[in-house]
């Protein structure tokens, strides 16, 4: 079965891309086709809409954490038995580093090397003809990224759309329709993003509005009509080599609401290696399942729940057993909940797990964002001493007391500047601000 893609772009973040992507790939669904989302750079949460919206689970695909050879992997598990791929694009469709060529982080690498043309998605609120030179600058920028057609969003009247629409036509570019303003559409945020669509009430019933909206709003014929086939990716064992591999045969993994950010392809690849995950609920005071050889805490919102997890004695006892005689780590949340203490956004001091010795507070914020490399410092379930591997940050809380832990890496920025000793271990225990997407080519 041959795929089809299409990249989902637009200027900024903020634009709607989501709402008209997850409105997009159900209208398409409600087609008869096998719809498959990816999300470019490091979001956790789009893809989880993605799912919801197809049915099928997401990707994430970030042309700077992963070597080429591994994006060409996911891809083409990715579209297996699909008919089309719909990626989304995060912040604006160039928006990335300064880096090697093709290697940027931008949804714009995607469209480059896999072909695929964008649907730009145009915000034309407080602006009419103005959109035909937004749209003329994303056609001309980059000769190797095609704009296929054109979205336009928050549109006021007929006449609104009636001005935008003849200007931008006018260049010879494809509208493939207006969405005209509508507070129904908008999905609920919280402070790292969208809230989660675990979280969101009655999801089914919001995300078939959204596409009864794409349903009415866009020409779907001509949107697939702008999609382009895809060339078959090797779906060689070479891509999986940059895989972070699993750090145990059965391992337990928190997922709630306190704990939920793991990028879909780290699980299905660990799986796919043959390892086991027995997902348990702290908030619920559960334990590790005590036949797991490794505990995984992944980042998430331990925060905004910091009462619930202190009072969670089974869980905090239990994890303290296991990690005498089996490794645990801890992604951002995670690594929150590890160490002794977490200030709210009340400044109230709540008791964590106490097995790394720092204190976070998410009452004196401030917002770390960024792509990181980290240099390991010893080995520990995300790699081995020696190792670099790729990721990013993206947290507000700020640690108050750093314990006196060793550190479990030296992290350096996107463009390899050295950021300091990063995270924490202690005996069995590890664990970090920075969220491992992928392994380094050695000696890159």
């Amino acid at each position: 079965m041959s795929t089809s893609g299409i990249i989902i772009g637009a200027a900024r973040s903020g634009a709607g891309k989501t709402s008209v992507t997850i409105g997009l790939m159900r209208a398409l669904k409600r087609r008869g086709l096998a719809v498959r989302g990816a999300k470019s750079g490091p979001d956790y949460i789009d893809p989880g809409f993605h799912h919801a919206a197809t049915g099928a689970t997401g990707v994430n695909l970030d042309s700077w954490a992963m070597a080429p050879d591994f994006i060409d992997h996911l891809v083409h598990a990715q579209t297996e038995g699909a008919d089309v791929l719909v990626v989304e694009s995060a912040m604006g469709l160039f928006d990335g580093i300064v880096s090697d060529a093709g290697r940027s982080g931008a949804a714009a690498d995607l469209a480059r090397r896999l072909g695929l043309p964008v649907l730009l998605v145009l915000d034309i609120s407080g602006q009419s003809q103005t959109a035909a030179a937004i749209a003329r600058g994303f056609a001309t920028h980059d000769a190797q990224v095609r704009i296929g057609a054109v979205v336009l969003n928050q549109v006021a009247s007929e006449r609104h759309e009636r001005l935008a629409r003849q200007a931008v036509e006018a260049l010879g570019l494809t509208v493939a329709g207006a969405v005209y303003r509508n507070a129904d559409m908008a999905l609920p945020e919280r402070h790292l993003g969208l809230v989660q669509a675990g979280e969101h009430a009655a999801l089914d019933a919001f995300i078939d509005r959204l596409a009864d909206r794409m349903e009415a709003s866009l020409d779907l014929d001509a949107v697939l009509a702008i999609a382009a086939p895809l060339a078959p990716a090797p779906g060689n064992a070479a891509g999986t080599a940059f895989a972070l591999p699993p750090p145990g045969q059965r391992i337990a993994v928190a997922l709630d609401d306190a704990f939920s950010f793991v990028y879909p392809h780290v699980t299905r690849l660990w799986r796919q290696a043959g390892a086991e995950i027995l997902p348990f609920s702290p908030l619920a005071d559960e334990a590790p399942d005590a036949t797991c050889d490794v505990c995984w805490l992944p980042g998430g919102y331990p925060e905004l729940h910091a009462g619930k997890l202190a009072a969670a004695s089974r869980f905090r006892d239990t994890l303290a057993r296991f990690a005498a005689t089996r490794p645990v780590h801890g992604e951002c949340g995670g690594f929150m909940a590890l160490g002794r203490a977490l200030e709210d956004a009340n400044g109230i001091s709540h008791r964590m797990a106490g097995l790394l010795g720092h204190v976070t507070s998410f009452a004196q914020r401030k917002m770390n964002l960024g792509y990181r490399q980290a240099l390991l410092l010893a080995d520990s379930p995300i790699g081995r001493k020696g190792e670099i591997v790729r990721g990013h940050e993206f947290h507000y809380s700020r640690i108050l007391d750093r314990g006196e832990d060793a550190a479990l890496a030296e992290l350096f920025d996107g463009q390899g500047n050295s950021l300091g000793l990063a995270g924490a271990r202690r005996g069995l225990v590890s664990g970090t601000f920075f969220h491992a997407i992928a392994r380094h080519p050695a000696g890159a």
